[in-house]
């Protein structure tokens, strides 16, 4: 596995794309040219989520494809297993996990985050999670993001563990509670955008990513690097949004790729 460098707390700057990179025959206007559709959609955004690999294993050689792909500014950020996280729950996952990073190691410099997105189910164990955070920031020494989906996890206690492990704790649309519409933790800031009312499916409207536009400058500043990424991919509207978004934060006076 390549070595890590050091954690992505990096000049400021907001980092916008999808779950995914899939772009329909409708949105080819939204990108440039390329020989494949993450090469297209690299034309226009700097960063996407891979969640495939929640799901499953790829090749060496799949990962250095998608590197060579892409401009040397873009960056992958890569879910954890499904098999860590809502199989084994976090715990007694060293070999898992060290095979999932070198893994996606093949991936080199090109790789700027790592998403930990846990059940539903999942409440916070203090015992549990120090010691999970604790092995995977050993193992791994740039971002990560943490997304997690239930209420116990939003208390001092687990504000208390992002800081020790420097762990971002995801903004999340829709939101558990009022706090988890925001970033906490670590650098850098993430926010995933899931659809609503519908999730995965619903677009967001102009208005509220202007709104949306307004909390990512406003955090900005306290972290550094800020990602949003769009999930709402069911019926491709994840593609139109974050290039809404980047608009949005144009108009603001705030660079964003695209």
């Amino acid at each position: 596995m390549p070595t890590a460098s050091p954690r992505c707390v990096v000049a400021p700057r907001i980092r916008v794309g999808c779950a995914g990179w899939s772009i329909a025959s409708t949105q080819r206007g939204l990108v440039g040219d390329g020989a494949s559709q993450l090469a297209r959609y690299a034309t226009r955004f700097d960063a996407v989520e891979i969640n495939s690999t929640f799901y499953r294993a790829h090749r060496a050689s799949t990962y250095q494809r998608w590197a060579d792909s892409v401009p040397t500014h873009f960056r992958f950020s890569a879910k954890l297993p499904r098999t860590i996280t809502h199989d084994a729950r976090l715990s007694r996952v060293a070999p898992l996990l060290q095979t999932f990073l070198d893994e996606v190691g093949h991936l080199g410099d090109r790789l700027g985050c790592l998403l930990v997105q846990l059940p539903p189910s999942l409440a916070f164990d203090a015992r549990t999670a120090a010691t999970f955070f604790a092995m995977l920031r050993r193992r791994w020494h740039r971002g990560i993001a943490c997304e997690p989906r239930h209420i116990s996890w939003f208390d001092a206690r687990a504000e208390a563990l992002w800081q020790r492990h420097h762990i971002a704790r995801v903004a999340a649309d829709p939101a558990l509670t009022a706090s988890a519409a925001q970033p906490a933790g670590a650098a850098p800031a993430y926010w995933r955008w899931h659809g609503a009312p519908r999730l995965y499916y619903s677009a967001y409207a102009d208005d509220t990513l202007r709104g949306l536009a307004e909390r990512v400058v406003a955090a900005t500043p306290h972290t550094g690097e800020t990602w949003v990424i769009f999930d709402n991919t069911a019926l491709g509207h994840a593609l139109d949004n974050a290039a809404t978004l980047q608009t949005q934060l144009r108009a603001l006076g705030v660079g964003a790729a695209g």
